[in-house]
């Protein structure tokens, strides 16, 4: 029934640009470049280090709002090398330039940290951490002054003010800041919700409290609805129960928020919408939820995001496994 309703394979129904399916391991797949052909083609542009291509490719997004194309930019290696003298010598895209720039530079800083926990990182790794995150801060800052609709800047500099520890204040302004532009972005209040988790300086419960409130606000069909799933994950990070999620009162929660967002009929499913997905079908697998996450899993057919699933230290083994168990 659910494949005659959404299309076999998880696909977009109709959608020519979607990206085909590669060869299956153990009946899974990794989604690549958003599982669309145009930022397929937009990295391998940026990979290439050919600005005027990258420019050309990102002609069918609004990379001033579009936080997931924007993402996908930021992750090639590389693009640190040559992205410098598009700031300085491309006069007229000097804007795109240093948004590409800055959120690349964050994710270089926290390549150069490492995952690792504050007191095992060396002080030559924090010296380069925050070089690159106050570079990157000068330039989302000059192209949000520069281009003031935009709602990306804003979201990035949120997680490098997290890193840069400089403070609520600071960062609350940000916030605000984006949700000026973006009252209902997922990944503005996604940002927000680590900003909230107690390793970074919460209070317990904080950051659920402000899931619900704001998912509750995002019309039905809205992947804000996702916020609420990202937030009991985080409560599964933070606790030291492994089994924290596995209440009726979550398994109902968090099946109501699915069906009130990614699994209703007014939910649009744009490139990155397997991202959506994987944030429930972890929460629901967490949770020990059966009847919405197999839908879930059944309507991503295999489709696997690195995205929530790092989270966990055998990602790929743990969805494969939630997915055989659903």
């Amino acid at each position: 029934m659910f494949g005659r309703l959404f299309g076999r394979g998880g696909e977009r129904p109709g959608d020519p640009y979607a990206l085909p399916v590669p060869r299956r391991k153990n009946g899974m797949y990794t989604v690549q470049a958003l599982g669309d052909t145009r930022v397929s083609a937009l990295l391998e542009a940026a990979r290439a280090g050919d600005w005027e291509a990258v420019k050309a490719g990102l002609a069918p997004f609004d990379l001033g709002r579009d936080h997931q194309v924007l993402g996908e930019l930021a992750d090639v290696d590389g693009v640190e090398e040559w992205i410098g003298r598009a700031v300085e010598e491309d006069k007229e895209h000097r804007p795109e330039a240093l948004l590409v720039s800055g959120a690349r530079h964050i994710v270089w800083g926290w390549e150069a940290r490492t995952s690792a926990r504050a007191v095992d990182v060396s002080r030559e790794q924090w010296q380069v951490f925050h070089e690159r995150l106050h570079l990157a801060e000068q330039q989302l800052l000059e192209a949000a002054e520069l281009r003031p609709e935009w709602v990306t800047p804003w979201r990035r500099l949120l997680t490098s003010g997290r890193g840069m520890s400089l403070g609520d204040t600071v960062n609350e302004t940000r916030f605000e800041a984006g949700l000026r532009r973006e009252p209902l972005s997922l990944e503005l209040h996604t940002e927000w919700l680590s900003h909230l988790q107690p390793r970074w300086g919460g209070e317990q419960g904080a950051a659920l409290a402000f899931a619900r409130e704001a998912s509750a606000r995002a019309p039905e069909g809205h992947r804000l609805g996702c916020l609420v799933a990202m937030a009991h994950i985080e409560e599964w990070v933070e606790s030291d129960d492994q089994e924290c999620l596995d209440r009726p009162e979550i398994q109902s929660e968090l099946a109501e928020a699915a069906r009130r967002s990614i699994l209703h009929p007014d939910y649009e499913r744009l490139p990155g919408w397997h991202g959506d997905f994987n944030i429930f079908a972890m929460a629901l697998a967490l949770s020990a939820e059966s009847t919405v996450c197999r839908r879930v899993f059944h309507e991503l057919d295999g489709a696997y995001t690195e995205w929530p699933w790092t989270y966990m230290a055998r990602p790929e083994k743990m969805y494969a496994l939630y997915r055989r168990h659903a």
